[in-house]
Parts: C-alpha cells; structure tokens; sequence
C-alpha cells in the first residue's frame, strides 16, 4: 500500500539526496499545518544537516515537497534515515496542507528529530520556513 513521505530537506527534488527518494511527487509544494522548530545543524560526522524536531507547536510552518512511496521504498528511506537508531530520525505523521493557501488537509509521513538530541550539535541555525539551496550549501555526509 502507498504511502505519503513528507520531505523538506536532502530528500527534495533538487537537493543532495534526493538520489535516495525514488518516489513519485504528489504535485505542488506543502507546508506543516502547524509549526515545528526547524534547524540546519552541525555535527562531527555531518555539516549543515537539516533537523524537523518533533516539537509541534514551537518554529513555523516548513515548506516542502510530498512524495508517494511504496512499502519496500519506505523500508529504504526508514534505513537511510537510521530510524530506531539512537542517532536516527523518527517517521512521524503530520498534517499538511497546500503552501499559498488553505486547501484540504493531506496526511504524510516525515522524519523527525527529538530535542535531546540537540546535544550533539557543534552548531545550529534557525529555525527556518524553508531548506534552500543557501543552506544547503556545504552538506556533507560521511556514510560508514
């Protein structure tokens, strides 16, 4: 059965791992019905990495792109993004709706951050509305 994936970072069309996104874009650009606080972070093993923490109501709405997935490409993007891992991300469902104006609400998945693990980070900007291509200037991912 298909899903929806929520993507607002690397994973947008265009941007440096959007080679891992294999999925189908639902037309448009979405927003989060509520606010999140939304980071570009830096660690020691990644630079500029962009963070949706899981904290709904703190931030603004985030702008971003809806992909329809199937399940063995969802199994692959919960593995890149280490979800269950201590250090990974979790697939949380959110409320969307169609960015310039109200429209009907759209359930999706995304991957988000937990602020504990905010302590990692040697730096971190934001929050931001928007992942663009200013931020994500410098990415850098060492995959093991």
């Amino acid at each position: 059965m298909p899903s929806l994936i929520f993507v607002y970072g690397t994973l947008k069309e265009g941007f440096p791992n959007f080679a891992y996104n294999p999925g189908k874009r639902v037309p448009g650009t979405y927003r989060t019905r509520h606010p999140f606080p939304f980071y570009v972070v830096q660690l020691p093993v990644e630079d500029r990495a962009p963070w949706l923490m899981n904290n709904p109501g703190q931030g603004v709405p985030v702008l971003g792109q809806v992909f329809e997935v199937d399940d063995a490409t969802l199994q692959a993007m919960d593995a890149f993004e280490e979800v269950g891992l201590p250090t990974g991300y979790a697939r949380v469902e959110l409320e969307l709706e169609p960015a310039g104006h109200e429209g009907e609400v759209l359930l999706a998945h995304a991957y988000m951050k937990h602020e504990h693990q905010l302590v990692e980070c040697l730096l971190i900007e934001g929050p931001f509305a928007d992942y663009t291509a200013e931020l994500a200037a410098g990415y850098r991912l060492e995959l093991p």
